[in-house]
């Protein structure tokens, strides 16, 4: 039997002396990561720091290996160790045993009894929220979601401990750590020691949410309270190696990193979604047409989030269109075989599920916003095993999946029930790729609903 040599993995285009591929990711990340599906096979090599190498592996097939075959034995990588050096060792960037020990720990806080009682919470902040629009107004729609997002996590995790004063300037630091936090993963780690005005005003603002995270933290425990949110939760939860409770550095870390991880991905996904359903009437019509026969005249709750198929696909489609993540990694601890080829050990690899969801060989017209490719088993079915990981998979699957669909659904709901958005003619927003990608500019005008005849007219 002759063994037949795989070819060798190719190495993209352009690099240069101590940058390597910086500075195409700089001038358009987005676009040089597509390129590289169109223009390569399954893997391909770039440079993302001097002297490391990085693949990018494109094959759906192989990513679904890396992801679940292969996913207990390999690193995180660069892009979940450069967010543990900036926000804190947690369960988002720990990997192997000390990822699967967190995991248990926060799993409580993201179970299914929780996720009940955070529904309320979510439609209260969304109702908060459309309330502070101004009908005829254009909207910052994705600041306003950012603020949104940022409001439901501030009460599913310390409920009523912060002050509007406190929270206000929480919100404000976080925001300069979520811009901040995708350039400094992707850029050399000399250049964060720069003293330059963004670096400074990054490193201050992290510091000002620890801080206020771990105040939180100490006034709860100095009150014994359990307000029976994710705090009181993570308050309660011991370290099954040593018995003992978390303490409030390891506590900030999680909350600190949830909430970058979070917020941004929710605001994005929310934006995304509401820009789809103001440029097609027709879904518009059907999404309102189904809430208003499950719902009535009543605000969703828990038990309505599974009797929503249409908006379900919605909120489908817009995670395959416009999912907020370009490139996420994971490196080879030991000697790997990924497919044909094997890997040596400390290799970067990465894939990018923004382009992957964009394939056209995955799926058709790619680019079409349709959520109906999602109404037949059978079709879904056919689409390429690995295709579409709107939440990854395997052992580090994002634990907040279900709390963001949560989230996502009740924000919807609430949101296209009382008002209306208009784009300006001719107006395209186009992604643009930081810590996860979200919507350019992105403004709309807010006009109100008044009644359900008015809804189901659109």
């Amino acid at each position: 039997m002759t063994l037949v040599t795989p070819p060798p993995i190719p190495r993209a285009a352009g690099s240069v002396p101590f940058l390597g591929h910086a500075i195409q990711l700089i001038r358009d990340n987005l676009g040089f990561i597509a390129s590289l599906r169109t223009h390569y096979g399954p893997m391909v090599e770039i440079t993302l720091q001097p002297g490391t190498r990085t693949l990018i592996v494109q094959d759906p097939e192989l990513i679904r290996t890396m992801l679940t075959d292969l996913g207990p034995s390999l690193d995180k990588g660069r892009f979940f160790e450069k967010m543990g050096q900036l926000l804190g060792d947690s369960v988002v960037t720990a990997a192997g045993q000390d990822h699967v020990r967190k995991r248990r720990q926060l799993q409580p806080a993201f179970g299914r009894p929780q996720i009940a009682r955070y529904v309320e919470l979510m439609r209260a902040e969304t109702d908060d929220a459309v309330d502070g629009w101004q009908p005829g107004h254009r909207l910052d729609v994705r600041e306003a979601m950012v603020k949104l997002s940022l409001d439901m996590l501030a009460k599913t995790i310390f409920a009523g401990s912060l002050d509007d004063v406190t929270f206000r300037r929480l919100r404000d630091d976080l925001s300069v750590v979520m811009n901040g936090v995708g350039a400094r993963v992707m850029l050399p780690d000399w250049m964060e020691r720069v003293p330059l005005p963004v670096n400074r005003r990054f490193d201050a603002a992290r510091d000002a949410v620890r801080a206020t995270i771990n105040h939180a933290v100490a006034e709860l425990q100095e009150s014994g309270r359990d307000t029976g949110d994710m705090l009181s939760l993570l308050l309660h939860a011991t370290d099954e190696e040593t018995g003992r409770p978390l303490t409030g550095h390891q506590i900030s870390s999680e909350i600190l990193t949830l909430a970058v991880a979070g917020t941004e991905t929710i605001a994005s996904v929310l934006s995304w979604a509401l820009y789809e359903i103001s440029r097609s009437p027709e879904i518009e019509r059907t999404v309102l047409d189904e809430l208003d026969t499950v719902l009535g005249d009543r605000p969703v709750t828990v038990e309505d989030l599974s009797r929503l198929p249409r908006l379900d696909r919605v909120v489908r489609e817009t995670l395959r269109l416009h999912h907020t993540g370009w490139l996420v990694t994971r490196r080879t601890v030991t000697p790997t075989r990924l497919g044909d080829w094997s890997i040596p050990a400390g290799t970067e690899l990465a894939y990018c599920q923004h382009a992957l969801h964009r394939d056209p060989e995955l799926f058709p017209d790619p680019l079409t916003f349709d959520p109906d490719r999602w109404l037949d088993d059978a079709q879904v079915g056919a689409f390429t095993p690995g295709a579409f990981l709107p939440f990854g998979a395997g052992k580090h699957k994002c634990i907040g999946d279900r709390f963001a669909l949560t989230e996502l659904v009740t924000a919807i709901a609430t949101i296209v029930r009382r008002v209306r958005f208009e784009t300006p003619p001719g107006h395209e927003v186009r992604p643009v790729a930081q810590a996860t990608v979200r919507p350019g500019v992105l403004m709309m005008t807010v006009r109100r609903r008044n009644d359900a005849a008015e809804r189901k007219d659109g």
